[in-house]
């Protein structure tokens, strides 16, 4: 999920244009930057809102004002290890970049720090260990104490994964039928199995974006998002306490004990669940006394901001992107935006990054194999979120170009010009559509197709032995064999419904920012705040020729085959070798 992803949110590979989004988010309509205010001396101070997202590759800071309006954003790289299926990050790091993007945000879009009013936080689902003191716990084979952070991508525990299946513990119909290794159980289980000091030293389990929380303000409460979404926490257990109390700050009602002995991690339960949360909020609950001072103060590597600002629950990255966007309807259709509270059920929001979330909402739980969820109040309170999605997209896109021989030459030329890789890309294909005479610019591969899960599959399939498969390659090393493959790749990727832009291109932002303006009390709930701050941009329709949707009916019954084919092949090797 979803930080700065190098690939998607620096350039977007939208074809026939290129839109610069970041990260590329949107949501398919199931039925169918701004210029920066300034401050100045004599100016009244305004409410502005800021938001926080920590990334694959970066931590980046957005500031909005009250109408949901960017005003600034900046972005700081984080360090990342790689070694095999092992991925590793340093929480200490990831603050670093934040304090700096921060910083950086706030000057750039001339806002006082007396003017921000509130702070949410959104991140990858990675996991972090820190011990009683909050300082970092190794998590990785090096012993490095700082590469505390297990990043979400990391597939160590498909092993774990596999067994704590085996078990068909009745949690699983929660998240569709069987346990990812990238979600915090698997991982888990695997500390415990391969690193025991450090599973021995370690105070607390966070998700990275409640770590976030944590450290700006000292309340460890964790999110229903991250518990319910990568904990198998059931969120559900607190829908009697809903309707019964004021606050939505409770003890922690929904972990199943049961669950953690069954798969090894009965420890966990100890001491109320000490380890993992013991009191679990809704997104946007306002923490502790908000911004501490210690992380407000504007020394090197702390926030410079406001102490005591509210400071909301966090949401995972993809999430805040949900909340950034759903309620991104057109012009037309803001009266029904008003009017039907259940529109927001017919849309599904797409957030793309490294990899892309896939995410839908209602008001009753549906249980589909191979789809995570149903979680509730995963991401809008009091409804059921049901979530798929893609390990690999910008990632793969990525991949797939700068691991080609031509990549070096296409990127001079395009930094000659000062375009992107994919702007020039996306012209070399446009040119060969009118060489070759080609009826429509999807023709062109008609020979290659790409079946994209090259770091498993997430869902519907819930394979994460899926491999990656390209069918047509030649020994043909052009820039245009390339740009025929980036073609097929992105086919292989997405096709879809009518898409809707959002205004804001940084929605993972506006839906962190939404999350400090709601714990600022600026808004009486999350759901009017998203009504209130998310606005429609671009939409794009698909194609009304009957050829293209033909053509594109055949390429997706190839997709399905090739995955099918590779099913047979698995099953006759391990034949071979029984």
């Amino acid at each position: 999920m979803s930080g700065k992803r190098r690939g998607w949110s620096d350039t977007t590979p939208l074809l026939p244009q290129p839109h610069h989004r970041s990260p590329a988010s949107s949501f398919l309509e199931m039925a169918a930057s701004a210029s920066p205010d300034t401050a100045s001396d004599s100016a009244p101070l305004r409410s502005v809102f800021l938001g926080v997202d920590v990334g694959t590759g970066s931590a980046r800071a957005g500031l909005f004002d009250e109408n949901g309006k960017l005003l600034g954003s900046s972005s700081s790289p984080i360090q990342i290890w790689k070694e095999g299926d092992c991925v590793e990050q340093s929480s200490t790091d990831i603050w670093h970049a934040i304090c700096a993007a921060v910083k950086s945000s706030c000057s750039l879009a001339n806002v006082a720090e007396e003017e921000v009013k509130g702070l949410g936080f959104a991140a990858t689902c990675s996991l972090v260990a820190v011990d009683a003191d909050g300082s970092p716990v190794t998590v990785s084979w090096s012993g490095d104490s700082r590469r505390n952070v297990i990043v979400w991508m990391d597939h160590r525990a498909v092993a774990q994964a596999e067994r704590i299946n085996s078990h068909h513990s009745p949690v699983l119909q929660y998240c569709g039928g069987a346990l990812s290794p990238e979600m915090q159980p698997p991982k888990l289980l695997w500390v415990k199995e391969n690193l025991q000091e450090s599973w021995s030293m370690v105070f607390r389990w966070m998700d990275l974006s409640d770590w976030l929380s944590y450290r700006a303000t000292g309340d460890d409460t964790r999110s229903l998002c991250t518990t319910v979404c990568k904990w198998m926490y059931l969120g559900h257990a607190h829908m009697q306490q809903v309707s019964e109390k004021d606050s939505r700050d409770m003890e922690a009602c929904g972990w199943d004990d049961d669950f953690w002995e069954e798969i090894g991690l009965g420890d966990l339960v100890d001491g109320h669940h000490a380890k993992i949360g013991r009191s679990v909020a809704f997104p946007g609950h306002p923490l502790g006394s908000g911004l501490t001072p210690a992380a407000a103060k504007a020394r090197n590597f702390e926030l410079g901001l406001v102490a005591g600002i509210p400071v909301g629950t966090s949401l995972i990255d993809a999430h805040a992107g949900g909340v950034g966007l759903m309620e991104s309807v057109p012009l037309l259709d803001s009266e029904a935006k008003e009017c039907d509270i259940e529109a927001i059920c017919h849309r599904m929001v797409l957030v793309c990054g490294t990899s892309t979330c896939h995410m839908a909402i209602s008001r009753s739980k549906l249980f589909i194999p191979g789809v995570w969820g149903p979680y509730w109040s995963a991401m809008v309170p009091e409804y059921w979120l049901t979530e798929g999605g893609q390990s690999a997209t910008g990632a793969l896109l990525d991949h797939v170009i700068e691991n080609h021989v031509a990549s070096p030459r296409l990127a001079n030329r395009a930094a000659s010009r000062s375009i992107s890789v994919f702007k020039l890309l996306n012209e070399i294909l446009e040119t060969m559509m009118l060489d070759l005479k080609r009826p429509f610019l999807a023709a062109l591969t008609e020979d290659i197709h790409v079946l994209p899960d090259f770091h498993g599959n997430r869902s519907p399939i819930a394979d994460p032995k899926s491999r990656g498969m390209v069918c047509g390659l030649t020994l043909d090393t052009s820039e245009k064999q390339l740009a025929l493959l980036y073609l097929a790749t992105l086919q292989g990727i997405a096709y879809g419904c009518p898409i809707i832009l959002p205004r804001e291109s940084e929605s993972v932002l506006l839906g962190a920012a939404t999350l400090g303006a709601v714990a600022a009390k600026q808004y009486s709930s999350l759901n009017k705040a998203m009504r209130a701050l998310n606005a429609a941009g671009q939409v794009i329709h698909p194609s009304k020729d009957p050829k293209v949707k033909k053509y594109h009916d055949a390429k997706y019954h190839i997709f399905r085959e090739l995955y099918e084919q590779q099913l047979s092949h698995r099953s006759i090797i391990a034949e071979a070798l029984a």
